[in-house]
């Protein structure tokens, strides 16, 4: 819990958001046991994605609205609704089991700034997000080209590197961080006027 906390203090967020994120890890345990939404098993192990998924909320800051594609377990989604409360959410995650999980996640939680959606990015209309984020859904080149396509002029697409790539699509900002003695980083590109 030490780490969260610190975690939570990188990227300055008051430790309010503490209990909503440990019960967070509790329901997705609880979720995690009957309907296996990720390999993580463990209370160290999911909060090892909570943390993982913080370094993106200072590139959530300010935005109207996010779309989270192949949301999953909600990481970060449920994370960045937790920390933002005034940005909305949008979460699209196919796999009916999972989706269940997030709209219970939005309503046990009370995170009215969620809404989850069983749907394909394909069949998903909008297309004038302000910010556009996906955790491991696509290989990461592929996540910003279609990203790009979600968000308005001057959005925001967020993916995030394991490895350092060089075959992203320019321009775009590395955000770097560890976790756990791991570097790892945040890509940012921007969608320019065309």
């Amino acid at each position: 819990m030490t780490q969260l906390v610190n975690a939570l203090r990188s990227v300055e967020i008051d430790a309010g958001s503490l209990g909503k994120l440990e019960q967070f890890r509790d329901l997705f345990a609880k979720w995690n046991e009957r309907i296996n939404l990720s390999a993580a098993g463990t209370r160290t192990e999911i909060e090892e994605h909570i943390r993982d998924s913080l370094p993106a909320i200072p590139h959530l800051r300010g935005a109207a609205s996010v779309i989270d594609v192949g949301s999953g377990g909600g990481f970060p989604v449920v994370i960045a609704a937790i920390c933002l409360p005034d940005v909305a959410f949008t979460s699209l995650e196919p796999v009916h089991k999972k989706h269940a999980f997030l709209r219970t996640a939005a309503r046990e939680l009370q995170l009215p700034n969620l809404s989850a959606f069983a749907r394909r990015l394909e069949d998903h209309a909008e297309r004038d997000y302000d910010v556009a984020s996906s955790r491991a859904t696509f290989d990461l080149r592929e996540w910003i080209l279609r990203g790009l396509e979600l968000v308005r002029v001057n959005g925001r697409v967020i993916g995030f590197e394991a490895t350092p790539r060089d075959d992203l699509p320019a321009p775009f900002e590395r955000h770097s961080y560890e976790l756990d003695g791991k570097r790892r980083s945040i890509i940012v590109a921007t969608r320019l006027a065309s």
